[in-house]
């Protein structure tokens, strides 16, 4: 660890940014880094693995990389964070696709704690949708050009997490407390760890390209099918990816109740094959790379359940230039983030009359 990020942390434990003092009283229900957290707050009395779980944990200085050139930090007592899945193709993910030396956001979602942190808005950012990307640099401080009507999801493979954080926080004027990365092949571990996920289909998944073939009915998804369920488009609703984006949804909601069900804390063998693989699936920001702030990160996990949790996608309409690609809806847009930067709901009318992808109830 380098000096500089040594005093970077002790600022923010001890003094800094007024949100980051509050972090150990917050509850985040994230798809992946809420259940990092939770699970290895449960180990909180196995200090010996501490540096082993430690050791996982990589994270990225995005303060650092985009300096003071964003939105103010608003102390309402809310906490916005920026979730991406990468569908690299390195490594273990090869097995998914050619690798070709980049990668992109195959999941986007802004995840909004409310004040009290009793509730959570998610909006899910179709990676199709097509924006104005601001000048960024990527991780060496090569500068990277903006561009106008780019997909949103090659703001992370030209300039890596810090210029997808600053295209987000250009798209909604909301400052992202804190990033998020989870991998194809981490997630697979994780939920093989938990003993799978299970959820129930109203009809039938058959798609080749996610390799997923189910029948109606209630299933409990091991690793490899509920990596190809939020990989699934073709073969529901409309196609689109916003018809997988319903279905990652649904899916989210259904792994936040077995992590509230699984009842790890009376295995610790269990628990720290959950931790370890946890810890192993994600790329946090610099403020979260420890076990230690993990655990303050999401203690009190327990108090937000799947009906607690209002989730969206950003409105947006099929391009009129191509069908292929969607582009938001510029006044219900600003409606939705101009709710989560009040702290307050997102309206009803801000979602109505918008692009779905037709794949609603297809998982619950």
């Amino acid at each position: 660890m380098t000096e500089q990020s040594k005093s970077g942390r002790a600022r923010g434990a001890g003094g800094g940014r007024r949100r980051k003092q509050r972090a150990k009283r917050r509850k985040a229900p994230i798809l992946m880094s809420g259940a990092v957290a939770v699970l290895v707050l449960g180990g909180a009395g196995l200090g010996y693995v501490y540096f082993k779980l430690d050791g996982n944990l990589k994270g990225v200085d995005i303060n650092a990389q985009l300096g003071t050139e964003r939105p103010d930090d608003v102390d309402n007592g809310s906490l916005d964070i920026l979730v991406l899945g990468s569908d690299s193709r390195s490594g273990d993910n090869g097995a998914y696709g050619k690798d070709e030396g980049g990668a992109r956001s195959d999941t986007a979602m802004v995840v909004h704690v409310y004040e009290g942190h009793k509730k959570a808005s998610v909006v899910s950012i179709p990676r199709d949708t097509l924006i104005d990307r601001p000048a960024c640099a990527d991780e060496r401080g090569t500068a990277v050009p903006g561009e106008h009507r780019a997909m949103f999801n090659t703001a992370y493979e030209v300039g890596g997490p810090a210029c997808a954080v600053k295209t987000v926080e250009s798209m909604s004027g909301i400052r992202m407390d804190h990033y998020i990365e989870v991998d194809f092949t981490g997630f697979k571990k994780l939920i093989d760890e938990l003993g799978g996920v299970e959820i129930t289909t109203t009809q039938a998944i058959k798609d080749s390209k996610s390799h997923l073939d189910l029948a109606p009915g209630t299933h409990t998804l091991d690793g490899e099918q509920s990596l190809g369920l939020v990989r699934t488009r073709k073969s529901v609703g409309d196609g689109s990816d916003l018809g997988r984006i319903q279905l990652q949804q649904a899916f989210m909601k259904a792994f936040i109740d077995q992590v509230k069900d699984v009842g790890v804390f009376s295995n610790p063998t269990k628990l720290y094959g959950l931790a370890d693989a946890a810890t192993k699936a994600i790329t946090p920001d610099s403020e979260l790379d420890s076990v230690q702030e993990l655990m303050g990160f999401a203690k009190g996990l327990s108090g937000i359940g799947p009906q607690n949790v209002h989730m969206v996608t950003l409105p947006v309409e099929y391009d009129p230039r191509d069908p292929n690609r969607v582009v938001p809806l510029e006044a219900q847009s600003r409606q939705v983030w101009k709710a989560l930067k009040s702290d307050l709901p997102i309206p009803a009318s801000a979602t109505k009359d918008t692009a779905t992808g037709k794949a609603d109830g297809v998982v619950k």
